[in-house]
């Protein structure tokens, strides 16, 4: 998996390519470690996500969490097949889905 990441400010945006599995979900844990202090908004850009898996998905409910604290999360462009894992597993009812 790819993650870009572009800050203005205190805002942050992580553009996903690819698979965020078992494989690549400590990759995205530890760049959030890296890079989530100061930060109020976080974006997630799913639009080239392709494959989440539920290690993924523990990293995000982390994220998520870490930044109910300290701002606000947001997800976006989530393709069908996201949305349908998220709504499956309650993801909907806790994360910001744009």
């Amino acid at each position: 998996m790819k993650i870009n990441k572009t800050q203005d400010g205190s805002k942050l945006t992580l553009t996903f390519e690819g698979r965020l599995d078992s494989s690549s979900a400590p990759q995205l844990e530890m760049e959030l470690k890296a890079n989530l202090g100061g930060i109020t908004e976080l974006v997630m850009d799913f639009a080239e996500l392709v494959y989440l898996s539920s290690a993924g998905l523990r990293v995000i409910l982390a994220a998520q969490k870490q930044m109910n604290t300290q701002g606000k999360m947001l997800i976006v462009k989530v393709n069908e097949t996201i949305m349908e894992i998220f709504e499956v597993t309650g993801f909907t009812e806790i994360l910001t889905i744009e």
